[in-house]
C-alpha cells in the first residue's frame, strides 16, 4: 500500500477514534489557527470521547475531518442529532457532523505548563477579537506572527535555564 498524505490522515484518526473508544483520553497538539484566540498553534489538547447528545453549545470538539471546531448549534435531522461546528476565527460554520463523525470534547487545554479549562463562552474582549481575526487576514498573521515569537522567545529561556 502506498502511504499518502491522506491515508496518514485517516490512520491517526482512526487510532485517536480506537483509544477514545476504549475510554482513554487522547493528547493532540494544534496546528491550525481557525480557533484562535481559544487555542494557538503549539496547545496540548487532551480530547475524552463524547457524543451527540451529550455534547453542548460551546464545546469544542474534534471531528473525523481532522478539524477542532466549537459547537454552535445542535439539530435533529431524521431523527437523529447532529452538530453544527466552526472556528472560532473562521466565518463559515463547517457541515453538519454526524454521530459517526464526532470522535471527542476537548477537556483540557495545556499551554505554557498550565492546565486551562476550554470556556463554552468566550468572555467579550476574546469574542471581540475573534471578530477581528475573522474578518482581517493581516491581523490574524500578525496574532500568529507574535504568538510564534513568544514561543521561540520562551523555548530560548527555558534551553537557557536548563543550562545554567
Amino acid at each position: 500500500m502506498i502511504w499518502s498524505p491522506q491515508n496518514r490522515e485517516e490512520a491517526k484518526l482512526g487510532l485517536v477514534w480506537e483509544t477514545l473508544r476504549n475510554g482513554s483520553p487522547v493528547r493532540l497538539r494544534v496546528w491550525g489557527s481557525s480557533m484562535v484566540p481559544s487555542l494557538w498553534p503549539g496547545d496540548i489538547l487532551i480530547i475524552e470521547r463524547t457524543s451527540c447528545r451529550d455534547a453542548v453549545c460551546g464545546d469544542i470538539v474534534l471531528v473525523r475531518r481532522n478539524v477542532v471546531h466549537r459547537v454552535i448549534k445542535k439539530e435533529s435531522r431524521d431523527g437523529r442529532t447532529c452538530l453544527i461546528t466552526r472556528g472560532d476565527a473562521v466565518s463559515q460554520s463547517d457541515a453538519p457532523v454526524e454521530e459517526s463523525e464526532l470522535l471527542g470534547r476537548v477537556k483540557c487545554i495545556q499551554r505554557k505548563g498550565s492546565s486551562i479549562a476550554p470556556r463554552r463562552q468566550l468572555p467579550a474582549t476574546l469574542r471581540l477579537l475573534a471578530c477581528l481575526l475573522r474578518n482581517s487576514d493581516q491581523l490574524r498573521s500578525l496574532c500568529l506572527r507574535l504568538h510564534s515569537w513568544r514561543q521561540a522567545s520562551d523555548q530560548a529561556q527555558l534551553r537557557e535555564s536548563v543550562h545554567v
